[in-house]
């Protein structure tokens, strides 16, 4: 069961943190499945795995929506104070990055209906395979954070956005590259360089989801100061 913090005397109270820190798991999982659909759905042009992706969006949605009546009620009923507040507060930021994420999946997904008949270049497939790979691994890790409160799992995560920067920006640079040589190329790349960016955008939601790891663990924002000083704790 994920962390939820001090104990309290009234059980149906601990109960309902618990049930709030499940909702946020389960989104969580939705979520990554997503992604992975999304991606397989634009590599194998798979329309199919793409219309499964978009309508699972709307439970994404759902969940969402869920966990903000969850929370809204327990801060009118429980009127929580310090790590509770906190809490709480924090699980709808995560609920809110989690959505997102969830949206630019079902958008990997719309782009795989536009592109019929191409054939992705070896260098560009196993490129957005790696990103995938790493963007899954950066919401895994940060999603993990979160719920069991690690601030150091949660600097890790920020520090590896770079990670998934660098690999934007050679996909898009190889993307270019094929525009200039042939203008044929120009409507696919640009559906390609927008599924490129929505990996990107993914990598910066699971940052905002690490650095309210770190919040909730810590209780301190995690400035770009604060981060500098947990990156050379981590090495040292």
């Amino acid at each position: 069961m994920p962390n939820t913090g001090a104990e309290h005397i009234v059980t149906s109270y601990n109960e309902e943190l618990a049930t709030l820190a499940q909702a946020i798991a389960e989104m969580g999982g939705q979520v990554e499945v997503a992604i992975e659909n999304g991606t397989r759905a634009l590599l194998k042009l798979d329309r199919e795995l793409a219309d499964v992706t978009i309508i699972a969006d709307q439970r994404i949605d759902d969940m969402q929506r869920k966990i903000d009546d969850m929370a809204v009620s327990m801060i009118a009923r429980r009127q929580p104070m310090a790590s509770d507040l906190r809490s709480i507060i924090t699980a709808i930021h995560v609920a809110n990055d989690l959505e997102r994420i969830g949206d630019m999946a079902k958008q990997l997904a719309r782009r795989s209906l536009k592109l019929e008949g191409i054939n992705l270049q070896p260098t560009f497939y196993n490129g957005v395979k790696n990103m995938t790979a790493l963007v899954l691994r950066q919401v895994k890790d940060a999603l993990d954070a979160y719920a069991n409160r690690e601030a150091k799992e949660a600097v890790e995560v920020c520090n590896r956005d770079d990670e998934v920067d660098a690999m934007h920006t050679s996909l898009f640079r190889e993307l270019l590259t094929y525009m200039l040589e042939d203008p044929r190329n120009i409507t696919t790349c640009t559906h390609l360089l927008f599924c490129a960016k929505n990996l990107e955008r993914i990598g910066d939601h699971a940052t905002n989801i690490a650095e309210r790891a770190y919040y909730l663990a810590t209780g301190k924002q995690l400035t770009a100061e604060e981060q500098q000083l947990q990156r050379q704790q981590i090495k040292a």
